[in-house]
């Protein structure tokens, strides 16, 4: 009796062994690609990737993200970035614009985009913005 409740505990070590493996090996555990580099555009954003981060400008705003848009399972993304605000007007010599860190969080799908930008200090969300590749965005700068 004793050899075969060793046997069974055996078993299911290399059963959930076996497991882990396939499931790393899969890359369930570990992201599957990236965005794809190039331009994104929509109403009030365009979204230029590259591999190594994005510039996105939008309407009175522009942003930085600051690493790969590395894709999970579900093709959803969430990355550290920084986001500042503008003003229309003149702008002094010495003003400098502050800008914020943000997370930039969305789904990007066979040339489709959704793109949500949550400011980490306060929590403010902005968006969801709708892109397409290879799409020039629709953005009215500040005068």
């Amino acid at each position: 009796m004793k050899d075969r409740r060793s046997l069974f505990t055996l078993s299911r070590f290399h059963t959930l062994t076996l497991c882990l493996v396939c499931t790393t090996a899969c890359g369930a555990l570990s992201p599957t690609s990236t965005v794809q580099a190039g331009t994104w555009g929509g109403d009030h954003v365009l979204l230029t990737v590259s591999g190594t981060g994005a510039n996105a400008e939008f309407d009175c705003a522009h942003g930085t993200i600051d690493g790969p848009l590395s894709l999970d399972s579900s093709q959803r993304f969430d990355v550290a970035g920084t986001f500042v605000q503008e003003h229309g007007g003149p702008i002094r010599v010495d003003e400098q614009l502050v800008a914020v860190p943000a997370r930039y969080a969305g789904t990007s799908r066979q040339g489709a985009m959704t793109l949500t930008i949550t400011l980490t200090s306060n929590g403010q969300s902005l968006g969801p913005f709708t892109l397409t590749f290879g799409q020039q965005g629709s953005v009215f700068k500040c005068l």
